[in-house]
């Protein structure tokens, strides 16, 4: 009886143990459609699952900011703070936003280490030039033509992580082996 209640409650623990996985890159990287993939394979295995698009997040959350590099940075941090909370709660948030500043993405990652919660920076490093043949917002198009600046990784900075837990040019692989790329690293830590 006692290996049995033991195994079931090691079983709920691996479903239930909560990480947050930052996915960053350029816009049309695949960011969101990765999450997407994971999070079905996630909650078909029965894990609380959340996928904090960062389109939606600017409607809701942070309406009213702008593109500034201040502006962008309070968008992080709001995200990253709920990101924390839901991780901290037994949900796997699985977040695709850009965060194109490096001490943005340290200060979530400074966040999730202060609360004990397990954090993944994935750099889905699409290169510019796969992404504005992709311009699955037309962003890349709207700037070539003048009607946006501020582009990140065109004519606004992007700066790359020296160090993220996981690498994927998604321009090499299939949606299901850049999703699978990140469950094989969320399993070899335990989080899967």
């Amino acid at each position: 009886m006692t290996t049995t209640t033991t195994t079931t409650a090691t079983q709920e623990n691996q479903v239930t143990s909560g990480a947050t996985v930052w996915l960053t890159g350029l816009p049309s990287a695949g960011k969101t459609t990765i999450a997407h993939e994971l999070a079905g394979r996630l909650r078909a295995e029965g894990h609380r699952v959340e996928v904090l698009d960062g389109d939606e997040i600017r409607e809701f959350i942070s309406a009213g900011l702008g593109f500034s590099r201040e502006d962008r940075h309070t968008n992080v941090q709001r995200i990253g703070f709920l990101a924390d909370l839901l991780a901290r709660n037994g949900v796997k948030t699985l977040v695709p936003v850009i965060a194109p500043y490096a001490d943005s993405r340290d200060a979530v990652r400074k966040r999730h280490q202060d609360s004990g919660t397990p954090y993944l920076e994935v750099h889905v490093a699409t290169p510019v030039e796969v992404c504005s043949v992709r311009d699955v917002k037309g962003l890349y198009a709207k700037q070539a033509a003048g009607e946006l600046s501020g582009l990140t990784g065109v004519d606004d900075p992007y700066e790359e992580p020296e160090s993220p837990d996981l690498r994927i040019e998604s321009q090499d692989q299939t949606v299901q082996e850049s999703a699978a790329s990140v469950y094989a690293l969320l399993s070899e830590r335990g989080l899967a």
